[in-house]
């Protein structure tokens, strides 16, 4: 099988991808994997590092970047597609599976001139627009939810969850202390940092019994350690964790974003989480992220025009002194986890490509 991941820009798009690509190559050592994005993405770093190779077009976004952003996307796009249909030539693949954003859209596009077996991955609830008009051509779509089903052909949509990196998390030791992981994407979050640092002046009585594994961002690295000095509990610093399936392992809350690759973590490895759903996500797919677990007991959410140190310490304290509310949120949030999306995935594919 030789496949092409089109796409990326974002983790959220990425790493669901990675464990597609994963699962192909553990179901077949020979499998080849070639994945097309840019160089702006967070593929550049993250596809090498993983073991893929890594081709780049130079197709970039429209929305929220006016007038140059419009000339240089009607630059793009048009030179994307022709350089696709190169790389399709070259590669010769079985199928081409978009991850989302904007970069897989030439590549489905070249690959459906190419009469070329075509699936996207969508992993929010509300598709956005590159999504959503690919749904029209392509083979076969796969969902994170059963209700995105609305916004594509029906008869192409199969429910498969949403990949996660990791079939299960490492084992860890643990000892006594409350150990919460906080991170608001890849790049860190600066209103969340600057609420978990009014948050801490307010939970110095329970310092003794805390564990805080947080993930700044490199912008905001050294003025949140500063912050931390003063506070006596146990604090990991990080600007980025490369290591996240092990701080999962060792978190017994998790306050973050509500991304939909997060959210698949989250309920894949029953982690209990207070969620912040980052308010200017593309069709406020995050907020629908989170009111889905929040509905069926399985995270507490904080709007981000609502959030305060105050809040967020309140929050804490509550499932800090509350260890069956947290245990239940556990169980709510394993019941939605589908970690077998990655093998229904490329199952669905195989079956695509005999048929």
């Amino acid at each position: 099988m030789r496949v092409i991941m089109a796409g990326g820009g974002t983790g959220g798009h990425l790493f669901p991808g990675l464990a597609v690509a994963q699962e192909f190559r553990k179901r077949d050592s020979m499998t080849e994997i070639l994945f097309v994005g840019t160089k702006l993405g967070i593929e550049s770093r993250a596809v090498p590092a993983a073991g893929f190779p890594l081709e780049v077009i130079p197709v970039r976004g429209v929305k929220g970047r006016g007038l140059r952003g419009l000339i240089e996307a009607m630059y793009g796009v048009p030179v994307s597609f022709f350089r696709s249909l190169g790389i399709i030539g070259r590669f010769r693949p079985d199928c081409v599976i978009g991850l989302g954003g904007y970069a897989s859209g030439p590549l489905l596009l070249a690959g459906k001139a190419k009469r070329i077996h075509c699936a996207v991955m969508e992993q929010n609830l509300r598709p956005g627009l590159t999504n959503r008009t690919l749904g029209r051509i392509v083979d076969r779509i796969f969902t994170a939810y059963e209700g995105s089903a609305r916004y594509f052909p029906r008869a192409r949509v199969i429910e498969t969850g949403n990949p996660v990196r990791w079939q299960s998390l490492p084992e860890v030791r643990k000892d006594a202390k409350f150990t919460v992981l906080m991170f608001g994407g890849s790049a860190g979050a600066h209103r969340i940092n600057l609420c978990v640092v009014e948050m801490l002046k307010r939970l110095g009585d329970l310092a003794a019994g805390l564990r805080i594994i947080h993930q700044t961002g490199e912008a905001d690295m050294e003025w949140v350690r500063a912050a931390y000095g003063s506070f006596p509990c146990e604090a990991e610093l990080l600007p980025f964790i490369n290591k996240m399936d092990e701080a999962y392992a060792r978190a017994d809350l998790v306050v973050c974003r509500a991304g939909a690759t997060t959210i698949a973590e989250l309920t894949a490895f029953g982690k209990p989480a207070v969620l912040i759903p980052y308010p200017y996500a593309a069709d406020g797919h995050q907020s629908l992220n989170a009111e889905a677990l929040r509905e069926r007991g399985a995270a507490e959410v904080i709007l981000d025009q609502e959030l305060d140190g105050e809040k967020l310490a309140a929050r804490i304290r509550a499932l800090y002194l509350d260890r069956a509310r947290l245990a239940v949120m556990a169980q709510a949030a394993r019941r939605l986890g589908r970690p077998e999306a990655a093998k229904k995935i490329v199952d669905e594919c195989y079956a695509l490509v005999e048929r």
